[in-house]
């Protein structure tokens, strides 16, 4: 084949012309808080290898391209008239940031400082300052003129004793602050604009030594908070740059805290590394897990789940001429475990309904009473025949690990601890009895002249409440078991279910008598009382955020009451 002549070249250039993007699917997820919401609440801003997409709600897509590389972060101004942008580039190399003009989808500057990459972005609230923080081979700070489309000053992000900061986040009131965050720094940042610097103070957080994962600061701009990849929040006064508090002290997340927002209430949503997304309520840092818009029944053949807002059923899952006792989410909500009468526990999945797994021959007389651990690695299973079974669950293992042989008459209910290395069983023989998960002996057992059909854990965990056959309500000590006090629960008839509240204050009882009965606990008062089934009252639950109670009844009725004592 005979080269091209010379003069042909730019002919040959000439005619390369560009194809033009209609279209993407995909978003990889790779790059933190790359996934940006526009003021508008109608359009999403996301990167996608060299460009960044945005698609509105209805689909349709827009592309900004300008980048030589990948888009390593994304920022939208406050008022939505602007898009920054910035990329990795080669080491040595400056990476570039791009302004860019949301309503023209036009780029407005190319800025260049950072060498290798730049880490991320933000605005100030007013959209007069652009703050951006250089990747690792970098390590400075720089604030942006928007109106000029030049650099004011910069600084190094963080002292040489401590790692690279990796977060920034700026003021939501002033437009000459900052906060940034990384590997053992956390630093509020004041423009000094006459002067043209920064001045950093390092925020003091005492023994604690944390790589920080991202900031959310408050509309007031007194506090702010920020994620850890250890799997707490600390909470520090932008004032007195002093961190106030932290937690949650025991049940931190796995895999870290990767996504902080801040709610009008005060309530705080975090995600994390393991896939969770947990509500913390105030300032006591108990994550709420669970949702109030879904829950589930077994009656005979059938479970079901039900969207609550709209008493609609969503699923149904049928083993024909078999009887479910008892089911239960698992807390990753990955599957619905389920105990049967033909000895078997059957695990389904929640969305579609599909067999995941079953463990066969668990108990001899059928299946009676099921609860899962936190961690989601073991169940605990009770039989007609009064054994427990501790079995532990692997990705596509289920092994017995122990059996506890106590009972002499069918399990009823089963409780875990928090910490997982607890429970309690209530059983028809007249006793409840406290285990020790770890060591699989008994620890403590209650003895009344009555079968036992619920039992509940305070959430403080230094008592439980139970209810059975006798129709009193027991409070008793952890401990050592003792009876604290009794009262009568129902006029007439059994009590078979009871519930307790998150916070301790309240719990439910429901039985033969029809009735759904909300308590004081402390008091151990009625408070209020439902009055709407026809036949005995099976079981009820108060749903995660203390929103409603279901209650269900042996007719087969589902009833969903407001729960009274909500804030």
């Amino acid at each position: 084949m005979a080269a091209p002549q010379q003069d042909a070249e730019p002919e040959a250039q000439e005619l390369e012309l560009e194809l033009e993007l209609q279209a993407v699917i995909g978003f990889n997820g790779y790059i933190y808080a790359g996934l940006t919401c526009h003021p508008d609440r109608e359009h999403l801003i996301y990167p996608l290898g060299c460009t960044v997409v945005i698609e509105s709600l209805n689909n349709s897509q827009s592309f900004l391209h300008g980048h030589t590389n990948n888009v390593s972060c994304v920022a939208v101004s406050p008022s939505g008239r602007y898009i920054a942008s910035g990329q990795v580039t080669f080491m040595g190399f400056k990476a570039d940031m791009i302004l860019w003009d949301y309503e023209k989808k036009e780029l407005l500057a190319r800025l260049s400082l950072h060498k290798g990459k730049v880490e991320k972005l933000a605005f100030s609230p007013n959209d007069l300052y652009l703050v951006s923080l250089g990747g690792q081979d970098d390590g400075n700070v720089v604030v942006w003129s928007i109106a000029k489309r030049d650099a004011i000053c910069g600084s190094p992000a963080s002292a040489q004793s401590a790692g690279n900061a990796a977060v920034l986040a700026f003021s939501r009131c002033r437009d000459e602050m900052f906060v940034s965050a990384g590997n053992g720094t956390i630093r509020v940042w004041e423009l000094d604009l006459p002067n043209r610097k920064i001045r950093s103070t390092e925020c003091q957080t005492g023994q604690l030594k944390r790589v920080i994962t991202c900031i959310m600061m408050a509309d007031d701009d007194s506090y702010f908070y920020v994620g850890t990849t250890s799997g707490d929040i600390l909470k520090l006064n932008t004032k007195s740059k002093l961190m106030s508090d932290y937690g949650p002290m025991k049940d931190k997340f796995s895999l870290g805290v990767t996504a902080l927002l801040l709610l009008k209430t005060g309530d705080l949503v975090v995600g994390t590394g393991g896939g969770i997304i947990a509500l913390f309520k105030g300032s006591n840092y108990k994550s709420i897990k669970g949702t109030s818009d879904l829950f589930a029944t077994c009656s005979k053949s059938d479970i079901r789940v039900w969207h609550t807002p709209e008493n609609r059923e969503l699923l149904r899952i049928t083993i024909p001429n078999m009887t479910c006792h008892a089911i239960e989410f698992m807390r990753d909500g990955k599957s619905i475990i389920s105990a049967w009468n033909d000895g078997k526990i059957r695990a389904f999945t929640p969305e579609t309904g599909r067999l995941m797994y079953v463990i066969d021959n668990a108990h001899s007389l059928g299946v009676t009473a099921i609860a899962a651990t936190s961690d989601c690695k073991r169940i605990i299973s009770g039989g007609g025949e009064g054994q427990v079974r501790v079995w532990e669950i692997g990705q596509n293992t289920r092994k017995l690990e122990g059996v506890l042989k106590e009972h002499i008459s069918a399990v009823s209910c089963i409780k875990i601890k928090k910490n997982n290395l607890e429970c309690i069983t209530a059983s028809l023989d007249g006793t409840c009895i406290i285990w020790d998960l770890v060591r699989l002996i008994r620890n403590q057992m209650i003895l009344a002249n009555t079968l036992f059909q619920c039992v509940c854990y305070h959430p403080e965990e230094f008592q439980i409440i139970t209810s059975g056959t006798d129709r009193n309500i027991g409070w008793w000590e952890v401990f050592d078991g003792s009876v604290i006090r009794e009262l009568e629960g129902s006029v007439k008839g059994s009590i078979n279910g009871m519930d307790i509240t998150s916070d301790g204050t309240h719990f439910v009882t429901g039985g033969d008598d029809h009735l759904v009965k909300v308590w004081d606990y402390d008091t151990g008062e009625v408070t209020h009382v439902g009055v709407g089934h026809s036949g005995s009252i099976r079981r009820l639950k108060i749903c995660p955020g203390n929103k409603y109670i279901v209650s269900v009844s042996a007719d087969g009725a589902i009833l969903r009451w407001k729960y009274p004592h909500s804030h």
